[in-house]
């Protein structure tokens, strides 16, 4: 073999099929074993003492605090009972990703060692805080943090080696008491949620129940072997390949998706599954996404502060598996350019009790509440979708969104002819079209029947109500599902206390009539965010213009919605964030921004200067002795392709030196600088000779596993 990458691919075609298939699990029988979960509760726990722990986790009910030493000592004999040595508190500062610091149980008593864990150790945590980011929240030498113990969030067993560690799922906050995590101001909204939930459904005459919100979180990824990723220091570093040309054949055949799974894939997957369903996460589906080397794992719904906690534990399983196999998992949004980029789709939904408040009922009171969240998401969606754009913000997300395989950076609804019928019959309050007989009358009439797959899928819409959820597609494969939630929750809350405050004045003879004014106010204001066509247009674009939609198209502008006044206000208002959390956020975020374009600029420079210009000058130098060799001998020479390959060098020299100079500059001197390098070499990578060339290719990366 000539070199490196050659070698890999025939190490990859040649590898022993007993090196890549272990044995797939036979049976579920261990689903849920490393998780703390009610079944565990009540064989380590007191009966009391777990009814009490369970009300809290299934009703709301505050934690008795009396109770802490007896479950922390339970949680230790159950998770020593599986091996763990060492417990930690498991939580999601505002890197984006989770952190943990592992104590042991051991603890000396004279001369010998006990293994203890107090209810101190489970509730509160102190890690040192002064080396993650806060944007401002706290100064460097207030270095205290603290940890404390969510306990809707079952404690799990994390497995390592030989060894396994007890880890609790906690939030996260500074010495004052700012959220310096994602989960602290998801609690706070599910909070607020619930209340504002409780009041409207008062409005219709519901008693107390719990409010639940659930979410299924779809995770697409990419998978390439590992000896391709080791020689492409942009993929280990930066997470996506700032140089590659587009192959001969990517996606454009349409043959990947749901497509037969390659054994290795397949194997890979069937190991990931197995680790998730031991940590109860009920991964459910998996096939092959549009482009090639991409896939998706979409788990059943759950409720969403546990749904977020899995994700983040998904993520995890998904790379740690993938090494087991000699494969890399690339959750990056856009690891390569010319194919698809990977999303998480949110799928939210919102119950009272047992109803789902967005399934459409049997009657006509059940109709009312469908038709009045609908109306309120609306107005949440179309009041504040600078908010919902900015949880999609980042860097990686900036080369997905509106890329034709992703939905635009506009936010609007989609909702399908059979229920845009209705609300546009709504507004009306006449009927308007054969799709239903009669009037629409709120409190008497029923809606026509919506079956739950009533709506298509429309790929091209941000947000859209596919039968009993709403599908948020726009937030990227790497970042967390907190944000998206956060927002969600509080918009909702806003939206539905809104209505509430309308409904409250009306007495019960008058109850449908105003409901059904309150709605179409409602819908004549907020219509224009729905939108049933094609998202990628630029008619969409201009007619998104036209309604006064807003068309946020960079990270860096969508970012400011956490500054706004207006919008401060609001998360003040329901106590989810204060003022400086959501200006800590901000910072925290665009100095993340700043600080990846920067290191994909020094990448792309370093790269292009120690990998890929020698090997140009290679190609040049024996392009022109062959020249020479050919004319000497009185063959036609190679002036030609030794031409294009000097001329290729020369604007590959002027690349680097703009991309020297950007570097001391701004981001968007960056962008531009690395867009123009990548030309240069992507443009050479066709025409210096294969053996030549020091990277793997695409055709290689994407297709060989």
């Amino acid at each position: 073999m000539n070199n490196s990458r050659n070698k890999a691919i025939y190490d990859i075609a040649t590898a022993p099929v007993s090196a890549v298939m272990p044995a797939a699990p036979a049976n579920v029988n261990f689903y849920g074993e490393d998780v703390f979960n009610a079944d565990a509760m009540r064989t380590y726990l007191p009966k009391d003492i777990c009814e009490k722990l369970l009300a809290t986790i299934d009703e709301g009910v505050a934690l008795d605090p009396s109770i802490a030493g007896d479950v922390a000592h339970a949680m230790k004999r159950w998770a020593m009972d599986r091996g763990a040595t060492h417990f930690t508190h498991w939580f999601q500062p505002l890197t984006g990703s989770t952190a943990e610091k592992h104590d042991s149980f051991i603890e000396p008593s004279g001369g010998k060692a006990i293994m203890a864990f107090s209810g101190k150790n489970l509730i509160v945590g102190e890690p040192d805080a002064s080396s993650f980011p806060s944007g401002g929240l706290r100064s460097t030498f207030e270095a205290r943090g603290y940890t404390a113990w969510d306990p809707t969030s079952p404690a799990f067993i994390k497995r390592h080696g030989n060894g396994a560690t007890l880890c609790i799922p906690t939030a996260f906050c500074s010495y004052t008491g700012e959220a310096l995590d994602k989960k602290t101001p998801l609690l706070r909204s599910l909070q607020a949620l619930s209340k504002s939930t409780r009041r409207l459904m008062t409005c219709f005459k519901a008693g107390p129940k719990k409010t639940t919100v659930t979410l299924g979180a779809e995770q697409e990824y990419f998978l390439i072997d590992k000896r391709f990723y080791l020689q492409r220091p942009d993929l280990y570093q930066a997470g996506r390949t700032i140089f590659g040309a587009t192959p001969a054949k990517h996606q454009q055949m349409n043959d990947h998706y749901f497509g037969s799974i390659p054994s290795r894939i397949l194997n890979f997957m069937n190991d990931v599954e197995k680790e998730l369903w031991k940590l109860g996460i009920p991964a459910k589906t998996r096939h092959n996404e549009v482009a090639p080397a991409q896939f998706e794992l979409a788990p059943l719904f759950e409720e969403v502060n546990l749904a977020c906690d899995h994700n983040m534990l998904v993520m995890e399983t998904l790379r740690n598996v993938a090494d087991r196999y000699g494969l890399v998992c690339l959750l990056h949004e856009k690891p390569f350019a010319g194919v698809n980029g990977s999303g998480k789709h949110n799928n939210w939904s919102l119950s009272y009790g047992k109803g789902n408040l967005l399934n459409p009922g049997k009657d006509p009171h059940q109709n009312a509440v469908f038709l009045t969240a609908i109306c309120a998401i609306m107005y949440a969606v179309d009041t504040h979708a600078d908010l919902l754009r900015m949880t999609c913000a980042g860097a990686g997300n900036d080369h997905r969104l509106g890329a034709h395989e992703a939905p635009p950076a506009i936010i609007s609804i989609y909702l399908g002819d059979q229920l845009t019928d209705v609300i546009e019959q709504l507004e009306q309050g006449v009927p308007k079209s054969s799709k239903q007989a009669g009037a629409m009358k709120l409190g008497s009439d029923t809606l026509p029947p919506l079956p739950r797959d009533a709506t298509d899928r429309n790929r091209t819409s941000p947000f859209a109500f596919t039968g009993n959820k709403f599908e948020f597609r726009a937030p990227g494969s790497s970042q967390s599902c907190s944000e998206p939630n956060v927002v969600l929750n509080t918009i909702v809350a806003e939206a539905f206390d809104m209505i509430s405050e309308q409904l409250e004045k009306l007495d019960d003879k008058n109850f449908h009539t105003g409901l059904q004014k309150i709605l179409q106010k409602i819908v004549k204001e907020h219509k224009r965010i729905l939108y049933n066509g094609n998202g990628y247009t630029e008619e969409w674009v201009k007619e998104a213009e036209k309604r006064g939609l807003p068309n946020i198209r960079t990270s860096m502008e969508a970012l400011k919605a956490l500054t706004k006044d207006e919008n401060i206000a609001l998360f003040e208002k329901y106590g989810v964030m204060n003022r400086a959390e959501m200006v800590s956020r901000y910072e925290v975020n665009v100095e993340d921004y700043h600080k990846r374009i920067h290191i994909e600029g020094e990448i792309a420079r370093d790269m292009a200067k120690n990998i890929i210009m020698p090997a140009v000058v290679e190609a040049y130098s024996k392009a022109l002795k062959t020249n020479e060799m050919a004319l000497n001998q009185g063959f036609p020479g190679l002036d030609g392709y030794a031409k294009s390959l000097g001329e290729g060098m020369n604007r590959l020299l002027a690349a680097i030196d703009v991309m020297e100079k950007a570097l001391g500059g701004l981001h968007e001197g960056i962008v531009d600088a690395i867009a123009t390098l990548r030309k240069e070499v992507d443009g050479l990578e066709k025409i210096v000779p294969n053996e030549l060339w020091p990277l793997p290719k695409y055709r290689e990366m994407l297709f060989i596993y």
